[in-house]
């Protein structure tokens, strides 16, 4: 499996929404860093991160538009868009992955995440639906 079919294959679990799928695409001693934040080491940390993004997402689309490719290591520019209650929200985004086996085994985000966090809020913390 070539690089960009590796990265094809977790964007399209990531837009699936489907937290497991996605850590399915990693290693299992892989490294998912969102920088700035801490790494998350292994599948289990790395199912962790992306579960309540996904699962609060009512869709999401990670929509690619540049990439280039150096041995086995793929560099992707991207507009990640999740829809969360009815809105939108859009982070641009650098991500390089290093892939080996046909599976990530690293994967760096760099996001501002303090533009990140203004445009989100706290539309991520969990919001009772009828007093539940």
């Amino acid at each position: 499996m070539s690089p960009l079919d590796v990265l094809g294959r977790f964007l399209a679990a990531v837009e699936s929404r489907d937290a497991a799928a996605v850590a399915a695409c990693f290693t299992p001693d892989a490294v998912f860093r969102n920088v700035p934040q801490e790494a998350a080491v292994g599948r289990e940390a790395i199912l962790a991160v992306f579960r309540p993004i996904l699962t609060r997402s009512s869709r999401v689309r990670w929509e690619v538009h540049n990439v280039a490719v150096s041995g086995q290591v793929v560099f992707a520019e991207r507009t990640d868009r999740f829809w969360i209650d009815g809105e939108e929200y859009a982070v641009q985004c650098n991500g390089v992955i290093e892939v080996r086996d046909g599976l990530i085994a690293e994967l760096r985000d760099y996001v501002d995440l303090g533009v990140w966090r203004r445009r989100l809020g706290d539309v991520l913390v969990h919001r009772p639906q009828n007093g539940v």
